[in-house]
């Protein structure tokens, strides 16, 4: 009997998945495996948690289909061939990825199986990292360049959705018992937002206080949803299908230059400040900026952030404190359920000026943002509830300390930060 083995990574779903679809595809036997990796576990309980929910949506989704997900803990490429090599597999197949963690894993499968190992490019991205390349380079650093070929890219039919999956004598595992998320959560999502908001999207996307956004990057992590189907399906809204193309821009940069993880892609010299005060008051949103606290509450809070909110955090912490990019996108990865590693160290890069800004020295005033963003406080006063009654919520310093119930005074002068960047990037 032919039987394959259908590692799942961040490809959390049945619809839409090449890699399923190859895995089942002339087989007599699917083990679809999920392997819990302890090499990458550093995330918030929030985090671990929407993982959680989406395996068992998986598993339930499987189990529909006359299979189940079959889980193991441990180092995945041991983990899979041990898998493979109790059920005689012919082929292991896995979604390919971006970071040079990823490509070490398949090199090192494909090394250690004894059966055939096939890696499907075409899972997590709309276009595949690679597939477009600027004449005599590896991959395009500018993404308007990159946008046009993206649209017009010859793009994969959609994957056919596995009827029926059956699964040969194999110790099955634990799969956690969370109810609701996943790819059940993901679909309803799309389709309620699709329907109802996305054609408002080009007006409301920036507005902090306002649900303008899809909240589908999360799902889009973990491959919950295919970023194919959304882009096909969201037409409507050129916009936002955009992002994707951004999205897929981060992942061909990582791609071809899986150092810029955690080193510049463009060094500008800067020697960054080492201040574990600063720091900490921007981690706990205590800076005193109302719209910089209430972007990083909301993300201890809810595991997400409003994407202006993020831009402006962003840039007050390189570019108004001048620390390092790293230290804040690690605190991102932490706690952000899309916390994808091409799309937030890029992202990150990108507003400190070391990335594919064309514009590395340009600094986000917070409080211009917030007029423009959220020019009645309603963002902030959602999440820094000692301004709840505060009129003016842009400069709460200017107020007694009782009148900001506590709420603190700015830990730096915001044009003596700016001035102080400025002179360090020369």
């Amino acid at each position: 009997m032919t039987t394959t083995v259908a590692v799942f990574t961040r490809d959390l779903r049945v619809r839409d998945n090449p890699m399923l679809a190859a895995a089942v595809r002339g087989a007599e036997h699917v083990v679809p495996l999920f392997v819990r990796d302890r090499a990458v576990t550093a995330f918030s309980p929030r985090r671990t948690r929407f993982l959680d929910e989406a395996l068992s949506d998986l598993d339930s989704s499987l189990r529909e289909r006359g299979g189940r997900l079959v889980t193991r803990e441990g180092d995945p490429v041991a983990e899979a061939c041990r898998v493979a090599a109790e059920v005689s597999a012919t082929r292991v197949h896995i979604a390919g990825d971006s970071s040079r963690y990823a490509r070490r894993r398949e090199q090192a499968l494909e090394d250690a199986l004894t059966c055939e190992l096939v890696v499907h490019d075409d899972v997590h991205t709309v276009v595949p990292p690679g597939a477009i390349t600027p004449s005599g380079r590896d991959h395009f650093a500018v993404f308007g360049a990159y946008h046009r070929q993206w649209v017009d890219y010859d793009r994969r039919a959609p994957a056919s959705t596995p009827k029926r999956i059956a699964l040969p004598r194999v110790e099955a595992g634990d799969v956690p018992p969370a109810q609701g998320g996943g790819e059940t959560a993901a679909r309803r999502r799309m389709t309620s937002w699709l329907a109802t908001a996305a054609e408002s999207y080009v007006d409301q996307h920036d507005m902090m206080a306002v649900d303008g956004t899809s909240k589908l990057s999360q799902y889009l992590h973990l491959g919950c949803l295919s970023a194919a189907e959304l882009a096909r399906r969201a037409e409507r809204a050129p916009e936002f299908v955009r992002q994707l193309a951004w999205r897929d821009f981060h992942h061909q940069v990582l791609a071809a230059r899986p150092a810029v993880a955690h080193e510049d892609y463009r060094p500008r010299g800067d020697r960054w400040l080492d201040d574990d005060h600063a720091l900490d008051a921007w981690k706990t949103g205590e800076t005193g900026i109302p719209v910089v606290d209430a972007g990083m509450r909301q993300l201890l809070a809810e595991g997400w952030m409003h994407n202006r909110a993020r831009m402006v955090v962003a840039s007050f912490l390189t570019k108004t404190l001048y620390l390092d990019w790293r230290a804040g996108a690690a605190h991102f990865y932490t706690h952000l359920l899309d916390g994808d590693l091409a799309n937030n160290q890029l992202n990150w890069q990108w507003v400190a000026g070391t990335g594919t800004d064309t514009r590395p020295n340009r600094v986000l005033n917070p409080l211009r943002q917030a007029e423009r963003f959220d020019p009645n406080g309603e963002y902030v006063r959602r999440y820094v509830p000692e301004l709840s009654s505060v009129t003016d919520v842009r400069r709460p310093w200017t107020l007694p300390a009782k009148a900001r119930n506590g709420y603190p005074v700015p830990i730096v002068d915001l044009a003596e930060g700016r001035a102080r960047f400025l002179a360090a990037r020369g």
